[in-house]
């Protein structure tokens, strides 16, 4: 059954509650973020040959719940979990997940981590079998973080993220539609952030683009 995105945004808000008071909005949103990242990953590729995104043996979702409970369950997740990913698939910018300034020490971080990555257990928010055509789930609830993440820091949405009607309306002025694009045509961002004006750019091509 389909995901409804009601439930994903409770309970990636429910996540944020978990966070409030020991960070500011633009700091607790990396690890809200990064929990859905590696829900979404372990559900749609773990164990899948050839998938876009490697989780390496011991390093999904499945392997950070069994972390709860465990005293040093942030150092764990660092070792265990973000090291691995990042290293398998190059990200960077990965947040600290023992981090005390942050998260708390002692029983505090182990309450807080143990009580955000129970959110994500929810039977709700099963990604396998939800990626309906043109439905980018994923890519909805980051934008639905970064609005309510720029309300709460006193900023605008445009100072986290390029709005998605921005994109869709800069997407069209470019006139790539109207191109006789191919899989060699090249679209190049140099102030590339969160990436939703090269995506929205991909999807008004009339062919699979090359994105930079």
């Amino acid at each position: 059954m389909a995901i409804k995105k009601s439930e994903l945004y409770s309970s990636l808000w429910s996540g944020c509650d978990e966070l409030r008071g020991g960070m500011d909005a633009s700091q607790y949103k990396d690890y809200v973020l990064v929990l859905l990242f590696i829900k979404y990953v372990s559900d749609k590729y773990a164990g899948v040959p050839f998938a876009p995104i490697t989780i390496p043996e011991g390093a999904s979702f499945k392997d950070m719940v069994a972390l709860k409970g465990k005293p040093d369950i942030g150092d764990q997740i660092n070792k265990k979990i973000i090291g691995p990913l990042a290293n398998a698939n190059k990200l960077s910018d990965m947040p600290d997940f023992n981090d005390p300034g942050k998260l708390g020490s002692g029983q505090e971080i182990v309450e807080r981590l143990t009580n955000l990555i129970a959110i994500f257990e929810n039977k709700a928010l099963d990604f396998s079998k939800n990626r309906a055509e043109g439905d980018d789930i994923l890519g909805d609830a980051y934008e639905y973080l970064m609005r309510h993440f720029a309300t709460e820091s006193g900023k605008s949405k445009g100072q986290f993220y390029t709005p998605a009607e921005v994109s869709r309306i800069m997407a069209q002025i470019i006139g790539i539609r109207a191109d006789h694009t191919s899989n060699a045509t090249t679209v190049y961002d140099p102030t590339c952030g969160s990436g939703s004006l090269l995506l929205k750019v991909g999807d008004e091509a009339q062919a699979k683009v090359t994105l930079y």
